[in-house]
């Protein structure tokens, strides 16, 4: 049975400005767009929510680090104390011949320092173990979020954006965590101390010493807000720098082929300007709020040691009271400092929790099912499944219909050959085959059962799909090959390998099946990687293999090569594969032309060539360019 059907559409595209103009209007245009144009969904709350979880499953050690910070305070904030008591009490007691009370404040002096260094000794040991902890579990939790997440998401989201969310995002976080807790309950202790303290020694310079703490505060609060949107900025600037380093790295062989070399330094010199600007203008916060609190504590200091020298010349206060009050008021504004650069630390660290939080939220697209269906045992003589397509249409959330309503239904045992012109959805049907995408209406059956309700497990071992570019992983060409049965045995990878040809060039290699192939399989050839792959495709001895342009990128000599090996490895099996060159359509059991998302002629090969339609069009076509 034939079908056939012409659909056609225009589309008006505007002229690329030259790479400079367009690098300078990016630019000009920052003040206008939006510059955080990644970020994900993070709904109120999830940043605290997310550092919580991260921390509640080292609570005691936290409670014991903040047990080592108190007991440090208590010794450090000591010191002051014992230098009032030594003034007005063990000097005048030495003067009368008695140095009992002077040695006991200096061996008191000795002891709280030997104190203070061990517990700080033992909190920066066990606080570094948490934070190294902390981390490791995050980046954890990013890896396999996305593992878990569906292909259409890594569609979107650029592998350069996943890189700094799991790399730059992750270390903003070490200074908090590592640093934070101490600081904080550093912070807190020796305000409530110090304050105590003062008010104790003298109630009027207490009082006086606290009443700068509302401009204090005021400034902080405005630090708190002004630096988280400084930091969002930087994060997310950070991020366009890895992604434009990630895609010229990546594709270095295009950039040197056609000359991209000046464009991409002014596309660069955008990204990387505007990164400069969001870590100046975090930097600038700071450095304001540092400038505001030391004048102010600088001026508080001065006016109360002024007053309490007065007093002192008066006999309205004791000489220790003001050598204490003197060191307090120096350690009661110091921490004022430390709290901006805790702020600050917080701030850059919540600005990448919230980015992290909205990238660990993410829901897969293709979600595992909540009531699993087992996948039966195939019936029929071969290992092959029928697979369904029924009323399904597909369309991504960008918008735009790519595949309409269409209905499907393959036979187990068969070879379908999809064939059409590029964008015609060839691609998008074995992404729905496969449940790389779930179609947005109808649904896809294997056996009888919607894809959507078989485990993941279950989909993986029966449908196999080898992607036009063949990805091989660093390691050598034996783990390769194995990734398709883990555990296999070595006789098990080298018939594999022979199925498809690969054998002679892999023995042929320094270290045969032992070699390593290096990132992306950098040293063997395009053709040998698909190869490689087929053979990693053979060991895993799916029901159904679905070759998306799987020989595009072998010569005429390794593709018969191949073709040969698929006729004995796909016998009995069901396969789709979709392929420009027409030599593999010809072999095939029945043949699908595709255009504009639709099905358009539907038969036997030697069928549709002799219906005069599309297919008989491309054969003729495919016959000349061999003559």
């Amino acid at each position: 049975m034939t079908s056939r059907t012409t659909t056609g559409q225009a589309t008006d595209r505007p002229r690329r400005a030259a790479p400079e103009q367009a690098a300078a209007s990016t630019l000009a245009d920052d003040q206008e767009a939006p510059f955080d144009q990644d970020r994900l969904p993070t709904p109120p709350g999830s940043s605290r929510a997310l550092l919580a979880s991260l921390l509640r499953p080292h609570s005691r050690r936290l409670w014991a680090s903040a047990l080592l910070v108190l007991l440090q305070q208590g010794a450090v904030q000591s010191g002051p104390l014992l230098v009032v008591v030594a003034i007005d009490t063990a000097v005048p007691a030495l003067r009368g011949g008695d140095p009992v009370p002077l040695l006991s404040v200096a061996v008191a002096y000795l002891l709280t320092a030997v104190l203070a260094g061990g517990a700080q000794y033992a909190f920066v040991r066990q606080s570094g173990r948490v934070s190294q902890d902390v981390l490791l579990g995050l980046r954890t939790r990013i890896f396999r979020q996305l593992q878990d997440l569906s292909v259409d998401f890594h569609d979107r989201y650029t592998s350069g954006r996943v890189i700094s969310r799991s790399t730059a995002d992750v270390e903003n976080l070490r200074g908090l965590v590592h640093n934070g807790l101490q600081d904080l309950v550093e912070i807190a202790l020796s305000t409530l101390y110090i304050s105590a303290v003062l008010l104790y020694l003298d109630w009027q310079l207490g009082v006086a010493a606290l009443a700068s703490t509302p401009v204090l505060v005021r400034l902080v609060r405005s630090l708190q807000r002004r630096s988280m949107r400084a930091y969002r900025r930087k994060s997310t600037a950070t991020a366009s720098v890895v992604v434009k380093l990630a895609e010229t790295l990546n594709g270095i062989r295009t950039v040197r082929a056609f000359r991209r070399e000046r464009a991409n330094d002014a596309a660069f010199d955008v990204v990387n300007r505007r990164h400069e600007l969001a870590s100046g203008d975090a930097s600038l916060e700071m450095t304001r709020y540092i400038v505001f609190s030391r004048l102010v504590a600088d001026t508080a200091v001065a006016v109360l040691m002024l007053w309490s020298a007065y007093r002192v010349a008066t006999g309205m206060l004791e000489l220790g009271v003001l050598a204490g009050a003197v060191l307090y008021l120096r350690r009661l504004y110091d921490p004022i400092d430390r709290l901006g650069m805790l702020l600050n630390s917080y701030q850059a660290a919540a600005a990448s929790l919230e980015k992290i939080a909205g990238l660990l939220l993410q829901r897969p697209g293709v979600p595992p099912p909540a009531t699993p269906v087992e996948l039966p045992v195939p019936r029929g003589p071969g290992p092959g499944r029928a697979l369904v397509v029924e009323a399904a249409s597909f369309a991504y959330r960008t918008g735009g219909e790519v595949l309409p309503r269409t209905d499907l239904a393959l036979r187990p045992g068969s070879t379908v050959a999809v064939v059409g012109a590029t964008g015609a959805g060839k691609s998008t049907l074995a992404k729905l085959l496969a449940r790389f995408h779930d179609p947005t209406t109808g649904r896809v059956l294997l056996d009888g059962i919607d894809l959507r309700d078989l485990t993941d497990a279950d989909l993986r071992r029966a449908v196999v799909i080898v992607a036009q570019e063949p990805f091989l992983f660093s390691g050598t060409v034996s783990d390769n090959i194995e990734i398709g049965r883990p555990g296999a045995t070595r006789e098990q990878v080298v018939r594999a390998a022979e199925a498809v040809g690969a054998h002679a060039f892999i023995t042929a290699l320094p270290d045969g099946y032992d070699t390593d192939l290096r990132a992306r399989g950098g040293r063997i050839s395009a053709g040998q990687r698909q190869l490689v792959s087929f053979a990693r495709v053979l060991l895993a001895d799916p029901a159904v293999l679905i070759l998306d342009e799987a020989t595009g990128s072998l010569d005429l000599p390794g593709e018969r090569a191949v073709q040969y090996a698929m006729r004995t490895a796909l016998h009995g099996r069901t396969a789709v594969v979709i392929a420009h060159r027409l030599s593999t359509a010809e072999t095939a059991d029945r043949v699908l032309v595709m255009a504009d998302g639709r099905i358009v002629e539907d038969g036997a090969p030697a069928d549709l060539v002799a219906a005069g339609g599309r297919f008989a069009d491309m054969y003729r076509a495919w016959n000349e360019s061999l003559r």
